[in-house]
């Protein structure tokens, strides 16, 4: 299969702006397409610099986890439209997400019988994840369609808070009212709390402005970087060079709507996996 790389020039607002401004400011479009193995649609964020973390004041902020810095990111980078799906995952690993796992998660009986092909890949873990992007990045050179300096990774959290804020300093990226959230996230609201706990197919919620869908809520995702209690500042940020626990960033579809804000960060052991938890790709020069 090939898949489009949309291509999105972005250019900030003003922080309170409101979601048809910030449309207005953002133009998203395609510059051609680059072939892949697996469907999957790439857009690329641009280059910059940003506040990472959330303000004083924020609902529900974690202030020792999520106090700000200034980050600049010098390099361009491709991120996922979506969280990778099952039929993603199978089309790499030639397996189910979960087949032959020992699954941590308790919630396991939703996930064979209501995960769809386009639902995402969830019981995987940072090791599983990054195994995939490992393998992904082998097929893609080999085919000649990736360049020798370029690989498919899991984001750093930098990147992947750049990509969720699309340039907005609110608490999600379409403003700070939770009330709009059900418009863009599955999360316990509309999910869990009705019965519906598991994820759901991606791309059903309308995308950010950047065009990324999915970024808050559905399930958790996977990024690069080892857990520290303090945000990594500074220029190209990858977290601690140690670690026992990796982040996760975006929320659920079990999470209440502060757990689902573009701040919030989560961590675990790298081995583990959970019914809420999966990843999305990011493909650029060496993040290391």
């Amino acid at each position: 299969m090939r898949v489009a790389v949309v291509v999105a020039a972005m250019l900030f607002c003003m922080a309170g702006c409101s979601r048809k401004e910030i449309q207005k400011s953002v133009a998203v479009e395609p510059r051609g397409s680059v072939a892949d193995s697996i469907g999957m649609e790439l857009i690329e964020i641009p280059a910059g610099k940003f506040t990472m973390g959330s303000p004083a004041g924020e609902t529900d902020r974690v202030e020792e986890r999520e106090a700000q810095v200034s980050v600049t990111l010098t390099k361009p980078f491709g991120l996922g439209k979506t969280e990778v799906t099952r039929g993603q995952w199978e089309s790499v690993m030639e397996s189910d997400p979960w087949k032959g796992k020992d699954l941590i998660s308790i919630f396991l009986k939703n996930v064979s019988g209501q995960a769809g092909k386009d639902c995402p890949a969830t019981c995987v873990s940072w090791e599983d994840a990054t195994e995939f992007c490992q393998k992904l990045t082998a097929i893609e050179r080999k085919s000649g369609k990736l360049k020798a300096d370029e690989e498919y990774h899991l984001p750093t959290e930098a990147q992947w808070e750049r990509a969720c804020r699309a340039g907005t300093t609110t608490a999600f990226s379409f403003g700070d009212d939770e009330k709009q959230l059900s418009e863009y996230a599955w999360f316990d609201g509309n999910a869990e709390n009705v019965g519906e706990d598991y994820a759901h197919k991606v791309g059903l919620k309308k995308p950010n402005p950047l065009d990324l869908h999915d970024m808050h809520g559905n399930v958790f995702e996977w990024c690069s970087d080892w857990y520290g209690e303090a945000l990594s500042g500074g220029i190209d940020p990858v977290g601690p060079e140690r670690g026992s626990r990796r982040v996760y960033r975006g929320g659920g579809w079990w999470g209440e709507p502060g757990r689902c804000r573009s701040a919030i960060r989560r961590y675990s052991g790298p081995s583990n996996r959970y019914d809420y938890l999966g990843f999305r790709v990011a493909r650029s020069q060496s993040v290391q």
